[in-house]
């Protein structure tokens, strides 16, 4: 998933933009907002990180140009403003979400994905990699039309996998976002669903979209 990030404070940019690519992110980071809307004239991202205090146009400004312009992507914007009537103006500006500063990044992270998984779900269900299809409202999977039965918690990797297709998923990843960093759950468990998965979906095929990446994690590709 692509993001950007429009921030003039460097250090949080920088901090931000670490932390989102451990998380398989793919990140771009302008200092301004003429830098920020630059880069969205020409690049499509899954959502927008906007500050609102940046130098020459505003965050307010930046969210009305990019809805001005027909655009539908996610924006969460930060902000130092305390009071109701500021995130108000925020909000009426474009803005999907808001967190005021300072912020946890794991809040952000969690706010993120959650508006990423809400637009996309909304827009289309579908998600196909070569002849597997995930139909994300249903929870269905097929492969080459015919239809897979998954566990809910083999599905909820593949279709981890499957939103991360062409990056190592690691495993800490994995325990983190499906079992809530549950102590309990080491990397061995981890790889026995991996092992009724990859089954399930490869076994019967000629083309292996699964694959392990020895030390590091899973990858999905097609």
């Amino acid at each position: 998933m692509n993001i950007l990030i429009v921030e003039d404070d460097k250090k949080i940019a920088h901090y931000s933009k670490e932390g989102f690519e451990e998380e398989q992110f793919t990140v771009d980071l302008a200092f301004s907002g003429e830098e920020g809307l630059s880069l969205l004239e020409t690049h499509t991202y899954d959502a927008v990180i906007l500050d609102w205090m940046l130098p020459g146009i505003d965050g307010v400004d930046v969210c009305k140009r990019i809805r001005g312009s027909g655009s539908t992507v996610p924006i969460i914007m930060l902000t130092a403003k305390v009071f109701v009537e500021d995130r108000v103006l925020g909000l009426n500006s474009g803005a999907d979400d808001y967190i005021p500063k300072p912020f946890y990044f794991e809040e952000l992270l969690a706010r993120v994905k959650a508006l990423i998984r809400r637009t996309t779900y909304k827009n289309d269900p579908y998600i196909h990699i070569a002849d597997l299809s995930l139909n994300t409202h249903k929870r269905e999977v097929t492969r080459n039309k015919k239809h897979i039965a998954l566990t809910p918690k083999e599905y909820a990797i593949l279709e981890l996998l499957v939103r991360h297709r062409g990056k190592i998923v690691r495993i800490k990843t994995l325990i983190r976002e499906l079992w809530e960093n549950d102590n309990d759950i080491s990397s061995n468990i981890i790889n026995v669903y991996m092992h009724h998965l990859r089954h399930k979906i490869d076994h019967d095929h000629e083309k292996k979209l699964i694959t392990t990446v020895r030390k590091h994690g899973f990858r999905i590709d097609g």
